[in-house]
C-alpha cells in the first residue's frame, strides 16, 4: 500500500504511522517549515520527541504548496498512490486544485481519508478541531473527573486524536479490502468529535435508558463495583471484582466475609447504589498492607488486579517489554531514542518499527526520482524552492 500523508500534529500522524507500522509505504509530504510537531518540546540533539514519536516508519518529502510546481509534483505522486491522509480544514485541499473530485479524476482507485474536528458533512463541517474541544462537545469531560461538582477534567492523553487515528486506519483498511476486490476508491471520513463519542459506550447506554446524563465518578465503573483504584499503604492498586465470583473471591483476600452479607453490599445493584460506603470499607482493609503485597494475593485468589504505574514505571514493565511495545531506533540527529512498538500482533505478516522518523525533506529525491522525475528536473525543482531536502 501506497499511502501519502499531508498530515500534521497526530491524528492524521496517528493513522499514517500505524499503517506505516503494519507494511505500508508511507511518505509524509510537509511544508517548508514542517509539521508543526517539529517544534515541541522536550527536544533530543534539538529534534522534538513528539515528531519522533508519531512519524517513524515514514519516508519525509517538504514541498511548498504555495508554489504551481510543488503541486503539479505531489499530484503527480497522487495519481500513483493508493490512499492520501489529510487534516486540514474542509477547503483547503480543494483551495489547492487537489480536491476529492479533481484526484478521483486523476485516481479512480485512490482512497482519500479526511480526519477533521468535524467530519466533512454537518453543521460544523467547517470548523477547526483540537481534541481538548472534541472532548468536551463529546460529553467525555462531563464524566471525567473525581466526582459531582468538581471542575470538568480532560482524559490525560488526547484520546480524540489518538483514536480519530485508529479508526482512519481501520476506514483506510476496509477501503483498501475493497479497492482490491473492484479497483474502486472511495472517501474514508472521520473527526476528532466522533472518536471521542465512541469512548461514552456505557455513559450513552445509560443516558439512553434512564434519560439522565451520568456524571464523573473517579476511577470506579458506571455500571460495575468493585471496579477502581484503592488506596493501599504505599501506593493505589486497581481491582476488577466487576461480577459476583470476583466480589466473594476479593472478600476471602481480604477477610471480610461480613461484606457479603451486608444487605448494602451483597449484590451488584447494592454495591452500586452504595458505592461510597462500600469504597470506604474496602479502603479500611486496603491501607494496611502493600501494593506488591494484595497483588500477590489477589493474583493467587484470580481476581483481576494491578498497579497503578506512572509512565517510567510503565515502559520498566517486563510484560510491555515482553510484547515489543518498548523499542529502540537509532536517529541520524537524535541518536539512539525509544518509541512506542505496535499495538497489534500478526502471525504471518508481522510489523515493525525499523524507520526512524525522516528529517525535514530526507526523501525527497528519492520519492521524486520513484515518481520518475529525472535528476536534473529534481534539481531544479529544489532550486526553485519547490522541492526542499535537509
Amino acid at each position: 500500500m501506497r499511502v501519502i500523508e499531508l498530515a500534521h500534529i497526530m491524528a492524521g500522524p496517528v493513522a499514517g504511522m500505524m499503517l506505516a507500522d503494519m507494511g505500508a509505504d508511507v511518505v509524509k509530504v510537509e511544508k517548508p517549515t514542517g509539521d508543526d510537531t517539529r517544534r515541541n518540546t522536550p527536544h533530543v540533539n534539538g529534534v522534538s520527541a513528539a515528531f519522533m514519536m508519531m512519524n517513524r516508519n515514514k519516508r519525509g518529502v517538504a514541498l511548498d504548496l504555495k508554489k504551481e510546481e510543488a503541486r503539479a509534483v505531489l499530484r503527480r505522486l497522487l495519481a500513483d498512490a493508493d490512499v492520501v491522509i489529510e487534516n486540514y480544514r474542509q477547503d483547503t485541499m480543494q483551495k489547492l486544485g487537489l480536491g476529492y473530485e479533481t484526484l478521483k479524476a486523476d485516481n479512480p482507485g485512490l482512497i482519500y481519508c479526511a480526519v477533521s474536528g468535524f467530519g466533512r458533512t454537518g453543521p460544523y463541517a467547517s470548523r477547526g478541531g483540537f481534541d481538548l474541544v472534541a472532548q468536551g462537545m463529546s460529553g467525555l469531560m462531563s464524566i471525567t473527573g473525581e466526582g459531582p461538582g468538581r471542575p470538568p477534567v480532560k482524559v490525560g492523553a488526547p484520546v480524540s486524536d489518538i483514536t480519530a487515528g485508529i479508526l482512519a486506519a481501520m476506514g483506510v483498511s476496509a477501503a483498501y479490502a475493497h479497492k482490491l476486490q473492484t479497483g474502486e476508491g472511495q472517501m474514508v471520513d472521520t473527526s476528532l468529535l466522533e472518536a471521542a463519542i465512541t469512548h461514552t459506550y456505557w455513559q450513552s447506554a445509560i443516558a439512553f435508558a434512564t434519560g439522565v446524563s451520568p456524571g464523573p465518578m473517579g476511577s470506579a465503573h458506571p455500571l460495575n463495583a468493585p471496579y477502581q483504584a484503592f488506596q493501599t499503604k504505599d501506593g493505589w492498586i486497581n481491582i476488577g471484582a466487576a461480577n459476583q465470583n470476583n466480589w466473594v473471591r476479593l472478600l476471602g483476600v481480604i477477610g471480610a466475609p461480613e461484606l457479603g452479607t451486608d444487605p448494602r453490599f451483597a449484590e451488584n445493584a447494592g454495591r452500586m447504589d452504595h458505592l461510597d460506603e462500600l469504597t470506604e470499607a474496602l479502603t479500611a482493609h486496603f491501607v494496611t498492607r502493600s501494593t506488591e503485597e494484595w497483588l500477590e494475593k489477589l493474583e493467587e485468589a484470580g481476581v483481576p488486579a494491578g498497579p497503578v504505574l506512572s509512565i517510567m514505571e510503565m515502559h520498566e514493565d517486563p510484560h510491555v517489554n515482553a510484547r515489543e511495545m518498548i523499542v529502540e531506533l537509532d536517529h541520524p540527529v537524535a541518536g539512539m531514542t525509544k518509541a512506542l512498538g505496535l499495538p497489534v500482533k500478526f502471525g504471518a505478516t508481522p510489523g515493525s518499527v525499523t524507520r526512524h522518523a525522516p528529517l525535514l525533506g530526507e526523501h525527497t529525491r528519492e520519492v521524486l526520482a520513484e515518481a520518475g522525475y529525472p535528476a536534473a528536473e529534481i534539481e531544479a525543482l529544489i532550486a526553485g524552492g519547490a522541492a526542499l531536502v535537509p
